[in-house]
């Protein structure tokens, strides 16, 4: 009976050990910093892209009842332009309904804010793009939700890592454009995008105006 109970325990331990180490062999493992900058550092031309106007466009989009709505799998990108930014996904979680990040992903977000700062990334200015995955909640619900977590991944890169803000422009797109639009309910679909926007506005001018000539000493008074 004991040797039974001995190998009934055995086997158990053994089942458990390998059960943690498929979960363990499960999580992906956060990029590195130089995956970022080589997904970031192909920058050609910037996307002719308005985005107050884009904002504005998520809104009045998710808000309509639409009556012709193809639905969310035709439902058309709402910013094709973006796909020819260079583009870092990431898969940031999220407190549900909520832009609380999770410990989990704060490696990822600091991995981010490094390469933020890499010499060859430092010229530019970056989208930080937020989805939400098709779900119970209304399309409004979801593009503001977006929009939350995209501001609370900008504020994290502002507050702790001291990245300037006049290089990051958060907007959340909500259910407007899926990454994988053939299964808008997939997990995917509420991951989080870094994009090489443009060249960092130059607050110099090109030509700095010459200096004022010294003015001309008077000759002293003769007494």
């Amino acid at each position: 009976m004991r040797a039974n109970r001995r190998t009934t325990a055995g086997i158990g331990l053994a089942l458990g050990l390998a059960l943690l180490a498929g979960a363990a062999g499960a999580q992906t493992a956060p990029p590195t910093r130089d995956d970022i900058v080589g997904k970031l550092n192909h920058f050609e031309q910037p996307a002719e892209i308005d985005i107050p106007a884009l904002k504005l466009q998520v809104m009045e989009r998710a808000k309509a009842r639409i009556k012709n709505d193809p639905g969310p799998v035709n439902r058309p990108p709402i910013a094709p332009d973006l796909a020819n930014l260079p583009t870092f996904t990431a898969q940031i979680q999220f407190d549900a309904d909520t832009p609380i990040i999770q410990p989990a992903s704060y490696q990822t977000v600091g991995r981010i804010a490094d390469a933020l700062v890499h010499a060859s990334l430092l010229p530019y200015t970056f989208l930080i793009v937020g989805h939400v995955e098709s779900n119970v909640k209304t399309r409004e619900a979801n593009a503001i939700l977006s929009q939350r977590r995209a501001d609370a991944i900008r504020d994290v890169l502002v507050n702790t890592f001291k990245i300037s803000t006049k290089r990051l422009h958060p907007i959340g797109l909500g259910e407007e454009q899926f990454l994988d639009r053939a299964k808008p309910s997939s997990a995917v679909n509420g991951q989080l995008q870094i994009l090489t926007y443009a060249k960092v506005p130059e607050d110099v001018p090109a030509h700095p105006a010459a200096a004022p000539a010294p003015a001309a000493k008077k000759p002293a008074k003769k007494h």
